[in-house]
């Protein structure tokens, strides 16, 4: 049977996984950040040694990395400039002129991308709705791209006003750019976010062209070596939506990978609520950097048309750099693994945002690290194994670990009393950020069932849960490398986003009807083209979603549109599809405004994950633990006799009562004297609230 790779480079860990069937290797290596790709190909050759298998066995690969996402962040992209229209080159330092703190009066915003004398504004002009208003100066092209030939620029973004209603100008200034400077790499708004609202456009598009070099010569990099070591499989990249695509867009679009990983797990979190049948599901993502909270109903993660990246102030809305891109929606926190615990100027105890990362890593892996981190406290609380960290491949130093977190100087420097400290603000921390979240998307969470995974999220999840008043606790196989298991189950798709505004109640007529449909099929041809290409003759589905709002409101909201061409009778199904969403978003409807229809997204999808047929209940019984592990329980504040079990012994139908420790290669289960345990028939822990022991 043909193998599979699937290979998620995140801020502290590269995890590899191989599929051969039903048959799983996996595998963590520390992320190797001055070559990305050498902690990728050592995963991949020690699997297929693992399993047996040469490259010529492989018939998939899919990557997600955070190279465009560390670049934007760390201001380590290549030197960029921006062609605009005249009188618009500052919209980038403008931005919406919104405050994220409207009382702190020392408030920063991230400095552009772009810096002011290489952001050149050219002659021209069109409207809103596309007509020509002023003629393009060419000659004013020309003497833009000499000034950036003489500034020594590397990546070129074109982005013109209401270019995404008639891009004709911003398609002669690139060829005349390419006259000029053969070579240079070039963004278009009206190819990267042909959308209304020029800040994020322009936003999303020098972005885009501000990593585009780097990330371009890195995919080729990385298929050139797969190449030499005889790889003749496709290689397709996850992106931040949740689907796949081929390099060749991906190295076209590279700011559609920023979420790339996040996605991957949240793919991997709704195709195992479809296994488990379950409609209400919060996932939890920990790993060495940071916390990512996902809102999944049935079997669908929620979805968002805006992302930030690189604020100033980290997770606080509203001060980063706005990417007008399709991504997965979730809320991130600094809450990982690496997470640094330190005290404040007040004399408290803190943790996060800022992570240890790989290098040099938490005090315990002995990298250099002196700094105690979320997983020194997880090693003095006895939930980690330091013989079998990562599979045994970073061996761990508890001594380091208790002097780190002692060193922090409170409570007279007892490690484990400081190690409960960090556990529970970490834990709180990402409570509060998953309230906060739900109350923004008006639901509810004590009704739904949590799926953790990733490397440190089973190690909080029941706490986590305890404190959000959760239940149910689902820890799927595979959990500590999530993300990389979700690429194998995600479709190649692609979205292709249009502005096109008319008012519904004028679309009765057949023109305008005329227009949205031919707007529609290019969309979908367009779509379809990049599909086709990563998966040649599969099945393919069409969704489309238009963006709409009743005129004279700021913002507008998505609903579905129906398939195939619309006809004049489809003006009433349109309105009750708007109607139904606004209801549903805010209560009630405006009867007397009209409705704009904005923005159209068309979105083309093939393969991905189909889960399988119900699955019989496993008899119950009860499991023999492999030994004992004292571990301090945070609740109680007490060393508990934990039993000990491996995840490679447990059987289907396998039961366990709390307290309790499931290891295994990647990732340690905690289960809590209030939980109890099981092994499902699909080998997904199912972990659910006793009632019994010491409530919170």
């Amino acid at each position: 049977m043909s193998a599979r790779i699937g290979a998620d480079i995140g801020g502290t860990f590269t995890d590899v996984v191989l599929e051969v069937g039903t048959r799983r290797h996996s595998t963590k290596l520390l992320t190797t950040y001055n070559a990305p790709e050498r902690a990728l190909l050592d995963g991949v050759a020690l699997l297929l040694a693992e399993a047996g298998l040469t490259a010529a066995d492989v018939s998939l690969i899919v990557h997600g990395t955070t190279l465009a996402t560390n670049a934007l962040i760390e201001r380590r992209g290549v030197k960029v400039a921006l062609l605009t229209t005249e009188g618009f080159r500052d919209a980038l330092a403008l931005g919406t002129e919104s405050r994220f703190d409207q009382y702190d009066i020392g408030m920063e915003k991230p400095e552009p991308l772009v810096p002011r004398r290489l952001r050149l504004g050219v002659a021209e002009r069109m409207d809103a709705r596309g007509q020509v208003l002023l003629r393009l100066d060419e000659a004013g092209v020309r003497a833009a791209a000499a000034a950036f030939r003489a500034e020594g620029v590397e990546s070129i973004a074109v982005a013109f006003l209401h270019s995404y209603a008639n891009d004709a100008h911003e398609r002669r200034a690139a060829a005349i750019m390419r006259e000029e400077l053969p070579g240079i790499a070039l963004s278009l708004s009206c190819e990267v976010s042909p959308e209304m609202r020029e800040y994020e456009r322009f936003s999303t598009t020098t972005a885009n062209a501000y990593v585009q070099p780097l990330v371009a010569a890195y995919l080729r990099r990385l298929e050139t070596r797969l190449g030499e070591l005889g790889f003749a499989c496709p290689l397709y990249l996850m992106l931040s939506s949740g689907g796949l695509t081929q390099v060749d867009t991906a190295a076209r679009f590279p700011v559609r990978l920023v979420e790339s990983g996040p996605a991957g797990g949240a793919i991997f979190a709704a195709s195992v609520a479809r296994e488990c049948g379950l409609d209400r599901v919060l996932a939890l993502d920990v790993g060495g950097t940071t916390a990512k909270i996902c809102l999944i109903n049935d079997g669908v993660p929620q979805t968002s048309q805006v992302f930030e990246v690189g604020r100033a102030h980290r997770f606080r809305k509203g001060s980063g750099l706005p990417l007008r891109i399709p991504v997965v929606e979730m809320v991130e926190i600094g809450a990982g693994g690496g997470s640094i615990a330190a005290v404040d100027s007040a004399g408290r105890l803190t943790v996060g945002p800022h992570s240890a990362g790989s290098e040099p890593g938490p005090a315990a892996y002995g990298r250099g690290g002196t700094r105690p981190t979320v997983t020194d406290a997880d090693i003095v609380l006895g939930r980690i194994d330091p013989a079998a960290f990562a599979g045994g491949k970073v061996t761990l130093a508890p001594e380091e670990a208790e002097a780190a977190l002692a060193g922090l100087g409170l409570w007279d420097g007892r490690a484990q009393t400081l190690a409960i400290g960090v556990s529970e603000i970490v834990d709180e921390t990402m409570a509060s950020a998953a309230r906060v979240h739900a109350v923004e998307q008006g639901m509810t969470l004590d009704e739904r069932s949590l799926i953790a995974f990733g490397g440190a999220a089973p190690l909080h999840a029941v706490s986590f849960a305890e404190k959000l008043g959760i239940r149910r606790v689902i820890v799927p196989a595979g959990a500590g490398v999530g993300s990389a298991v979700g690429f194998l189950r995600a479709p190649v798709s692609f979205e292709v986003a249009r502005s096109l505004t008319v008012r519904l109640d004028a679309a009765t007529g057949a023109e305008a009807i005329a227009r949205i449909n031919t707007l529609l099929a290019e969309m979908a041809g367009e779509a379809r083209a990049v599909v086709s290409a990563g998966a040649p003759g599969a099945t393919q589905s069409e969704r489309r979603v238009c963006l709409a709002r009743y005129q004279g409101q700021g913002y507008e909201i998505p609903f579905e549109v129906p398939a195939g061409p619309l006809a004049l009778g489809d003006v009433a199904v349109l309105l009750c599809g708007f109607e139904a969403a606004y209801a549903g978003l805010y209560g009630g409807t405006v009867l007397d405004l009209p409705v704009e229809l904005l923005t159209w997204r068309v979105t083309v999808a093939a393969g991905g994950f189909a889960a399988d047929g119900d699955v019989a209940p496993a008899a119950g019984r009860t499991a023999t633990p492999a030994g004992t592990r004292s571990v301090i329980d945070p609740a109680s504040g007490q060393a508990l006799a934990f039993a000990l079990y491996h995840r490679e012994d447990l059987r289907p139908g396998d039961q366990f009562r709390g307290p309790a420790l499931v290891a295994e290669r990647e990732t340690t289960t905690v289960v809590s004297p209030r939980f109890d345990g099981r092994m499902d028939a699909r080998g997904t822990l199912v972990l659910t609230r006793n009632d019994e022991g010491t409530a919170r």
